[in-house]
């Protein structure tokens, strides 16, 4: 089996919502594992796709960032697909399933696992109504000649941000362990909210580069426990005021945290009553 991964980085508006009628959509997807994915993360990499599959199908795309292609030939026949979506690149919102998934799960001549999942849910359309904003990852760095997506092991993180209009920003980290890891507003926070001024360049998570109004800066170095692990960072903005979702801090050494699925809750929550909110998900890949 042939493989090339490609990314994509096209900067373009995030995406904000309103609402639109509910619908009843299905969707299939099939995820192709390499010897870094566990069979659990295999299935929710084909869960997720599946969900976007049927959203794509019924409400169309929006063309945006940091989306990993992959090409394959297996058995003679060769596809593309993309093997790692979010909601942020459709124009509908999936609001929740209609019985199980349904997964298919078989290997290719590699050994590596490959799921299709088959979905039926409700979801609704959206439209984009959000604020454009300036949002990129840097690494080892804090200007921008260090913009960068892929990290290795101790690599320090830093997130460049800009908006043309004064508002609120929050950033949530995604693990694979399907957790929601809060990087902004700083654990230390005690307001939820992260107040920005237009036009004005931040740099969060550096100590040297931190405004005080936002107080104690929380500093980031990324780790890995296997040959490649997969983040992503959601980087959220508003003019209006917002405040963070609920979570918990477990550990001194982690942020505080909560469920995916809680945080897409609240996030889908959120942009539901503030069409002006925007979203920019980074796909981060930390390798040793």
């Amino acid at each position: 089996m042939r493989q090339i991964i490609l990314i994509l980085t096209i900067i373009l508006a995030c995406t904000g919502i309103s609402a639109g009628p509910v619908k009843t959509v299905k969707g299939e997807f099939t995820f192709y594992g390499d010897r870094s994915h566990s069979p659990e993360s295999c299935e929710r990499h084909a869960l997720e796709g599946a969900r976007i599959a049927a959203l794509a199908k019924e409400f169309g795309t929006i063309v945006t960032q940091d989306v990993y292609q992959r090409e394959t030939v297996a058995n003679g026949d060769e596809s593309l697909y993309f093997s790692s979506l979010n909601s942020t690149e459709v124009k509908g919102e999936w609001l929740e399933d209609i019985g199980s998934p349904k997964f298919e799960r078989s290997f290719d001549a590699d050994g590596h696992m490959v799921v299709k999942c088959t979905i039926v849910g409700k979801a609704r359309e959206i439209s984009n109504e959000s604020v454009d904003f300036l949002a990129t990852v840097l690494r080892n760095g804090t200007e921008h000649k260090f913009a960068d997506t892929r990290f290795r092991d101790g690599d320090d993180m830093y997130l460049l941000f800009k908006t043309p209009v004064e508002g609120y920003v929050a950033a949530y980290l995604i693990g694979d362990d399907r957790q929601a890891y809060r990087l902004l507003p700083y654990s230390s926070d005690r307001t939820g909210e992260v107040k920005v001024k237009h036009d004005k360049e931040y740099v969060f998570f550096s100590t040297g580069k931190a405004d005080r109004s936002h107080g104690i800066v929380d500093e980031y170095t990324l780790t890995a426990d296997s040959d490649i692990e997969r983040n992503q960072l959601y980087v959220i903005f508003s003019p209006k005021p917002f405040s963070k979702a609920v979570d918990t801090k477990h550990s001194d050494t982690l942020p505080p945290q909560l469920d995916f699925d809680d945080f897409s809750r609240w996030l889908s929550s959120h942009r539901t009553r503030d069409p002006k909110m925007g979203i920019k998900v980074m796909h981060l890949e930390i390798s040793r």
